[in-house]
């Protein structure tokens, strides 16, 4: 059967199944909203309304009572979210974060916001997740903070990354946008540090179409991040904080979350246990049929947590292949179609994830804000390729994610996505004579 690489038929041409967690009740929350004629109640000056209204604080107080945590601020992102959590902290120009690689790009350019350096680690070869290891050996005095990512849906190694922290005094900022509904032991994801974010981005677990959450149990974290999300010098006076160590960082912004985005987040996270049951079931279906075919490697789950599969993680094996992973997962996605609703994306299987972050021009020239590339000017820190050799290994050879798993896909979709594995591995002769 030819390869529809070099010509033959595709296996598939029929879209996948869209992805669209939204329905009735998000209508109808959003119409409620739209009715009351309140969009939004904040107000960027000390007033009863400086913390939202009444969808903004009824998320706030829901997502506090399912996550199991005292505090949760509503911000317009999970971008938003990482930077403000970053002011919080008291980070300083010419502190260092150390922070991962491989994850999207927010999650180190906060440290630059607050004009700290981004200190990068290894990720762990099975999970992903920065490796402990490797976080330990990038401390120096000037670092002040870890921001950990739940790569994937992964919770992030807990104990370990804790104790460094707390041997070091250094704030852990949990990066929880991948990992809604994730647990370690009985606690979930983004509860783990001591400030955790999430993410209501369109194409996460549960979505606003754009917007995230802030939890921590710290009351004087809170009170920050709360005054970072809204215009924070504004009111500084009126609050009576007027100590200089109470100044730091209180330049505010405006992060503000909608009455209409909250009343859809509502809706949304009455769905998330469903929804992540789904993916869990779909990942496990997948991660049997998939490891049959001898060059791929099935998901490794950290002991006694519970994933959230944002993406499904695998790893290719080229040698048992006889090829390059690049080579075989182009014959794959050649057999399949793309997803309704995410057109643009062609087809949702790809090898790696995202390139390592300092490989990036940012990193590479050293340039942020302004000509003389502040912050970096501030440290001789470099950033050369083979950093992070983990991280790189598994961008250019051996990991593969797809998006196959996503509740919506029937088994019959997902025999299809394994049914084009199995023929690119069938017919693999047809690539190896390229």
């Amino acid at each position: 059967m030819k390869l529809a690489i070099n010509g033959g038929e595709k296996l598939r041409t029929a879209p996948f199944p869209a992805y669209n967690t939204i329905g009735v009740e998000e209508e109808e929350a959003a119409l409620r909203v739209l009715r009351s004629g309140k969009l939004s109640t904040y107000l960027g000056t000390w007033h009863a309304d400086f913390y939202g209204g009444p969808e903004v604080r009824a998320l706030e107080a829901e997502w506090c009572e399912y996550f199991g945590v005292k505090h949760a601020i509503s911000v317009n992102s999970a971008t938003s979210g990482l930077y403000a959590a970053v002011g919080a902290c008291g980070i300083s120009p010419g502190d260092e974060i150390i922070v991962s690689a491989y994850t999207m790009s927010a999650s180190a350019t906060a440290a630059l916001v607050y004009g700290a350096i981004p200190i990068f680690a290894d990720i762990e070869e099975e999970y992903y997740c920065l490796d402990p290891r490797s976080i330990e050996s990038k401390i120096t005095p000037r670092t002040r903070a870890i921001i950990i990512v739940d790569i994937f849906g992964q919770p992030y190694d807990r104990d370990a990354v804790n104790a460094i922290a707390k041997k070091h005094n250094l704030y852990v900022i949990e990066d929880a946008a991948q990992a809604p509904g994730a647990m370690l032991g009985d606690k979930y994801a983004g509860t783990l540090g001591d400030i955790g974010v999430y993410s209501l981005n369109y194409h996460k677990h549960i979505h606003t179409g754009e917007g995230g959450i802030i939890v921590t149990d710290d009351d004087t974290l809170a009170e920050k991040l709360r005054l970072i999300r809204n215009h924070a010098e504004a009111v500084l006076s009126a609050k009576g904080i007027t100590d200089k160590n109470d100044l730091i960082n209180m330049v505010g912004f405006n992060y503000r979350m909608t009455e209409i985005e909250a009343a859809i987040a509502r809706e949304q996270l009455k769905k998330l246990p469903a929804l992540l049951e789904e993916r869990l079931e779909n990942t496990a279906y997948l991660n049997e049929k998939l490891s049959q075919i001898p060059c791929i490697k099935p998901t490794k789950i950290r002991e006694g947590t519970k994933h959230a599969f944002y993406v499904h993680p695998l790893q290719f094996d080229a040698e048992r292949a006889g090829m390059h992973r690049n080579s075989f997962i182009d014959a794959v996605k050649a057999e399949l179609p793309p997803t309704l609703l995410r057109e643009e994306s062609t087809v949702l299987l790809s090898y790696g994830y995202v390139k390592p972050l300092y490989l990036q021009p940012l990193y590479q020239e050293r340039i942020a804000f302004g000509k003389d590339g502040y912050p970096f000017n501030l440290s001789n820190v470099t950033y050369p390729k083979g950093l992070c050799p983990i991280t790189e290994e598994m961008h250019f050879n051996r990991l593969v994610t797809h998006e196959f798993m996503r509740p919506g896909m029937t088994k019959n979709d997902m025999d299809d996505v394994v049914k084009a594995f199995e023929k690119v591995w069938e017919n693999r002769s047809e690539l190896l004579c390229d």
